[in-house]
């Protein structure tokens, strides 16, 4: 099965890639993330992304365009509905980039973290793959979440300490968050 991870950060896609090609998959990874904010934020994972994914053989597609913008004016007076136009904007991109490209199957790592509603990410995948008419793996992979978690440091990667945008950034930093143990 040829299959398009969405990832939004390299630590977060150890755990999902290594499933996914345990099964037999073959996978590209798939960089777009609108919402990291700050711009410096967003090109720290991004480059953290490219050196890991380089040392796992592992092709990505890079949708650069940082339109922060655009993605801001979505959120304003949706802030409690933040998260789940995010996604949306996302995993649409995701089954988009999918469709375009005639993998089999799409999915994200955002269905590794403890820190996402895990049916919402479900919902909204499901959503956009029967809108753009490409499968969405489903995987819970919030088993992997601790293993994950040691990989990422024991290859000294850049671990970020919030989701990305600036709404979960002042949530980390407010003390919102009870644990500390890695990222969104």
């Amino acid at each position: 099965m040829n299959v398009l991870l969405h990832i939004c950060c390299a630590p977060c896609a150890i755990y999902p890639l290594a499933v996914l090609r345990g099964e037999g998959a073959t996978v590209r990874g798939l960089w777009y993330n609108p919402n990291v904010q700050p711009h410096t934020e967003w090109q720290r994972r991004r480059d953290t992304l490219q050196k890991w994914a380089a040392g796992e053989d592992l092709p990505l597609i890079d949708l650069a365009d940082y339109d922060v913008v655009d993605w801001l004016r979505q959120m304003a007076w949706r802030e409690t509905e933040r998260c789940r136009i995010c996604h949306h904007l996302r995993l649409e991109r995701a089954a988009r980039v999918a469709r375009h490209g005639k993998f089999d199957a799409f999915t994200t790592t955002l269905l590794y973290s403890k820190r996402q509603d895990h049916d919402l990410v479900l919902e909204t995948g499901r959503a956009v793959a029967a809108d753009q008419g490409v499968p969405f793996l489903e995987r819970d992979f919030r088993p992997g979440w601790q293993e994950g978690i040691e990989a990422s440091q024991r290859l000294g990667l850049y671990r970020q300490a919030y989701c990305g945008c600036i709404y979960s950034e002042q949530e980390r930093f407010a003390g919102r968050q009870k644990d500390d143990d890695g990222p969104a």
